[in-house]
């Protein structure tokens, strides 16, 4: 079986995230495989030890996020592809999905893994743009993926519930927390993924012309959200209480 997963890097979890001049400033900051794309990995390496194959983790990015897939080698995925982007001035959701589709168009591909969501963007568009533009069947927010031959059993999370789905490969799937648990890289891991194969191509290697995956949309402005103004304690018999909390809900808050 043939498995590919999408993977990007993404600010650690526990960075304080600054802008400067209209810019995230990533100088100094620690970057992750976006938690997310973990469960993908994990899961993908399931498969392939129970049914064989390989398992491919693919990433868009400049070279810093070669570290992210030998991380994810690491924790057992056969080979790595890195696509270089850093030519491209700007990339939204369609250019990232564009540049992965014209890599995988010629591949015999079986299943794709990818996060849910991506912590830093939160749109959660490139598997199903992916999928669309490759002409498979895809299920969103899997907590349980069963595979039988070509047939599969999936189980996904809906706002606090669920659903059992049947499909067919070859098919992609997103992520959600609760699918597995994801492995640590080990040191035996780490070791052997120094000797494992990991590509880097660019724009050119793939005949993709610049204007073909040009951004449809255009980022106006980033700023981090207003600080939160401290809470109040309101204080007095429970009758004054609710007299105060609505009237500053109505004066303040504005929310009646």
């Amino acid at each position: 079986m043939n498995i590919y997963v999408l993977v990007k890097r993404t600010f650690d979890t526990e960075e304080k995230i600054t802008v400067k001049d209209g810019k995230i400033v990533e100088d100094g900051a620690e970057f992750i495989i976006n938690p997310y794309d973990e469960y993908a990995i994990e899961e993908a390496i399931q498969i392939r030890d129970a049914q064989g194959g390989e398992v491919t983790v693919l990433t868009i990015g400049d070279e810093e996020a070669e570290k992210q897939l030998r991380t994810a080698l690491a924790m057992g995925a056969d080979k790595a592809v890195l696509i270089n982007t850093e030519d491209l001035d700007e990339m939204d959701e369609f250019t990232a999905a564009k540049i992965i589709v014209d890599y995988l168009d010629d591949k015999k591909v079986d299943l794709i893994l990818a996060g849910n969501v991506a912590i830093d963007g939160g749109s959660g568009q490139i598997g199903p743009r992916v999928a669309e533009l490759l002409g498979i069947n895809y299920v969103t927010t899997i907590t349980s993926l069963e595979i039988d031959g070509s047939s599969v059993k999936i189980v996904r999370d809906v706002e606090g519930d669920s659903e059992t789905l049947e499909t067919s490969l070859p098919l992609l799937v997103t992520a959600q927390q609760g699918l597995n648990e994801p492995r640590y890289p080990s040191l035996p891991g780490i070791m052997k993924a120094k000797k494992k194969p990991l590509e880097e191509l660019d724009l050119d290697d793939l005949d993709i012309d610049e204007d073909d995956v040009k951004a449809k949309t255009e980022t106006l402005e980033v700023y981090l959200p207003p600080q939160k103004a401290a809470g109040r304690v309101l204080e007095g018999d429970i009758a004054a209480q609710v007299q105060e909390l609505v009237a500053l809900l109505h004066s303040e808050a504005k929310v009646i």
